[in-house]
């Protein structure tokens, strides 16, 4: 095991639980990462600042992990409010989350649009240490995707045309490339956690396709 990384909400809703006792506990274990959930600037109350500073103190590593909810942070400056707070705490703005499409909380969906917005808003608007990662999660098991604005304009051979977030757009210039041999690399990586699932086995040459099993086209192979 690497790290140990523990998800409460405690720190929102029970601040008081952390007791000298409790981080006494957490300090034993010096990879422990904690990932919390405050959703607005409101929520970092006196109580849960201070219960911040304790955990920060004892040597424990805390993220925040955000919902996108309409009329609750689906505003640019009540999302920038949260993230500086949660920086000013020592809590690493972790993730927004897309609002799950789970039962009875459709009322607090928003559109995909809106985090791209508020993704848009935070990035050269602030200090990057201040933007989390927009996500979605997907649907059927899919995970965590990433979304954000296209900062990619076009690309040729040799050149990428990029954009910033003031809209100036620049062509950058790409060196003749040709790949290493990984075995000239020097990695303690052990094989089996190498990235070679979904796309990477494409990349590293481990297949040259890869799509849905249960297509039409497909089950007329097999038969």
């Amino acid at each position: 095991v690497d790290i140990v990384r523990l998800g409460t909400r405690t720190p929102v809703v029970l601040p008081q639980r952390f007791t000298d006792s409790l981080l006494n506990v957490l300090k034993k274990y010096k990879r422990l990462w904690l990932n919390t959930h405050f959703n607005h600037i409101n929520e970092l109350c006196e109580d849960s600042r201070a219960a911040l500073a304790r955990i920060a103190e004892s040597g424990v590593v805390v993220s925040n992990q955000s919902v996108l909810l309409k009329g609750i942070n689906d505003q640019v400056d009540v999302m920038k409010e949260l993230v500086h707070g949660l920086v000013r705490n020592r809590v690493r703005p972790y993730y927004i989350y897309q609002c799950d499409l789970s039962e009875g909380i459709s009322h607090f969906r928003t559109p995909v649009a809106k985090g791209i917005e508020i993704m848009e808003s935070l990035r050269g608007h602030t200090s990057g240490l201040c933007i989390p990662t927009y996500v979605v999660d997907a649907p059927g098991g899919g995970g965590k995707i990433p979304v954000m604005p296209n900062y990619v304009i076009s690309q040729a051979p040799g050149r990428v045309i990029l954009r910033n977030y003031e809209g100036f757009i620049t062509a950058y210039t790409e060196p003749e490339y040709q790949a290493q041999d990984p075995a000239n690399y020097v990695s303690s990586l052990k094989e089996e956690r190498c990235s070679t699932e979904g796309v990477m086995s494409l990349i590293r040459g481990k297949k040259v396709s890869m799509g849905p099993s249960d297509t039409r086209r497909n089950k007329r192979k097999l038969n």
